[in-house]
């Protein structure tokens, strides 16, 4: 495979990362495209434990979709280079269930965010997240 073969394999991963996971729901599609090894960066709320693998990402996956089933991640820009992939992402839902811990508000929110990934052999294994949930969370009233 050439660099731009590479380059081109990691654009169609992340987008089809935020389509089927995030969009579609496909919560098995996560060790399909994240391996086990994958360290995520920003997700936990504790810089010194990020979320390791599929497995330790299933569980924001699933409190998120809950707290919002009909998210819309847009996935506006991607840039690649060498084993790095990049995506700025517009998200926007209305929070339906209580999976952040407190009642549904049925408040809309759109924010904002950026997903960088380090892939090998198909496969994320590493992310760094950053995602405006501040903005998310004023929309929400908390």
């Amino acid at each position: 495979m050439t660099q731009s073969d590479t380059v081109e394999a990691n654009k169609a991963l992340i987008r089809r990362w935020f389509e089927e996971v995030w969009n579609q729901g496909r919560a098995e599609a996560i060790s399909e495209m994240m391996s086990e090894e994958c360290v995520n960066h920003g997700l936990s709320g504790d810089a010194d434990n990020p979320l390791r693998g599929a497995t330790g990402f299933l569980p924001f996956h699933t409190q998120f979709r809950n707290a919002f089933p009909h998210i819309e991640v847009v996935v506006e820009d991607v840039l690649a280079e060498g084993d790095k992939v990049a995506a700025r992402c517009s998200v926007r839902g209305k929070h339906e269930g209580d999976g952040l811990g407190f009642k549904a508000t049925e408040a809309m929110v759109n924010f904002d965010g950026i997903g960088i990934g380090r892939v090998e052999n198909g496969m994320f294994v590493e992310t760094w997240n950053s995602f405006d949930f501040a903005t998310m969370y004023r929309q929400l009233g908390v």
